[in-house]
């Protein structure tokens, strides 16, 4: 039987978004069993020393742009690194992602975690308004009602449980993945996760 990763990542997250898709296949690859969560960073960083990006040293802003750059040509992924709804809010998205997982399992949440990670990246896309994640619902093949199930009191209670769960195990930027209570921390990471997984 394979590892469990527990999968903690904010939505509007560029280098999230780099690495999903290298990650499911991944999870398919090794017959891993993947928890998905999406925490609040605005939660984690204030804990863990980390800075909103408008915060960021002017240095620091830049080279995350360079960088940006460098990963999705070496990777071949489409991104805009200066996309036109950056910064948004991902909250309403991590409680659909939340709501998805709950309801449908965690292939579904992998699903429409990959949707909404590319909406903002790769396609220009408000991940903050609701008719935009409804679209990707329809997209994914998933149930349109998971909307309204995401704007309840125990999906909320999850995402902050979940959140909580983050700053627990020491994650303090996104994506992380937790392998047996070991820390990865990157999508730049993901070939110390395969060999975890292999192992």
């Amino acid at each position: 039987m394979g590892r469990t990763v527990d999968y903690y990542f904010a939505p509007q997250s560029p280098w999230t978004y780099l690495g999903h898709e290298r990650f499911a296949a991944l999870v398919r690859e090794t017959g891993a069993t993947v928890r998905v969560l999406p925490a609040d960073l605005g939660k984690v960083f204030p804990i863990s020393g980390g800075l909103p990006l408008h915060k960021r040293a002017p240095q620091r802003q830049a080279y995350r742009l360079l960088e940006l750059r460098r990963f999705s040509d070496a990777l071949g992924v489409p991104l805009n690194p200066e996309p036109r709804f950056f910064p948004v809010s991902g909250d309403p998205a991590a409680r659909l992602i939340t709501a998805v997982s709950l309801r449908d399992g965690a292939d579904a949440a992998m699903r429409i975690t990959g949707a909404v990670t590319a909406a903002v990246w790769a396609q220009e896309r408000d991940i903050a308004d609701l008719s935009v994640l409804a679209a990707l619902l329809a997209q994914t093949g998933l149930n349109a009602s998971r909307l309204d199930e995401s704007l309840q009191p125990d999906v909320q209670t999850t995402y902050e449980q979940q959140t909580q769960a983050a700053i627990d195990a020491g994650v303090f930027g996104a994506p992380s993945y937790v392998i047996d209570g070991e820390l990865f921390w990157g999508q730049d990471r993901l070939d110390f996760v395969a060999r975890r997984l292999q192992a």
